[in-house]
């Protein structure tokens, strides 16, 4: 089986920039946001969302992510029952999909709550994309058009740097991309000679 390096980072740092950098280089990555998002789509998940959160959330027949979003970020309780339900599946997807790719020497889980999730314990080595907070929130509010307030709150959610540095095997600075994708392209030269 393959080794399985978690690679993850706050809102705003670059970690999908990254993830999909090291696919470039041949590595196959799970983005672990995308497939939660397919999940979300499937008929036994709207079912548990809506016993769990209600018919406000949904918009023609599906789930409506930006009010889901708003409530689950207004509400950190909320969040963990959202996760309880979505966590799992994607966990179970996962699982296949090392499985699918078996045959290669190292694969990639891209996921911005490694850390939360506890699922950082299922990988041999992490990588974490680390930014400054004020070039974060930048980032985000030109790429997702949301208020800075929006995005503290985000980031308050989320672990602080330093207790995710604390449990990573490699830090990536993303203030420079260029210096960013060399640092990505340095490990995982060193992981797939370990």
């Amino acid at each position: 089986m393959p080794k399985i390096i978690g690679l993850t980072g706050g809102i705003g740092s670059g970690k999908t920039t990254i993830a999909n950098h090291i696919k470039q280089l041949g590595i196959p990555v799970y983005i672990a946001d995308l497939e939660a998002k397919k999940i979300l789509d499937t008929k036994v998940i709207v079912g548990k969302i809506i016993d769990a959160f209600g018919k406000d959330i949904l918009e023609k027949d599906k789930i409506d992510r930006a009010k889901l979003s708003k409530v689950v970020f207004e509400q950190p309780e909320k969040l963990q029952i959202l996760n309880n339900i979505i966590h799992p599946e994607v966990a179970r997807h996962f699982k296949n999909w090392v499985e699918q790719n078996k045959n290669f020497e190292i694969v990639v889980k891209e996921t911005a709550i490694l850390f939360e999730s506890g699922s950082y314990k299922d990988c041999d080595k992490v990588i974490l994309v680390t930014a400054p907070k004020e070039t974060r929130i930048q980032r985000v509010m030109k790429r997702d058009n949301l208020s800075r307030e929006a995005i503290e709150s985000r980031i308050a959610n989320q672990w602080s740097e330093e207790k995710k540095q604390s449990l990573s095997d490699f830090v990536i600075v993303n203030e420079d991309l260029q210096e960013a994708i060399k640092s990505a392209e340095n490990i995982i030269s060193l992981l797939r000679n370990q």
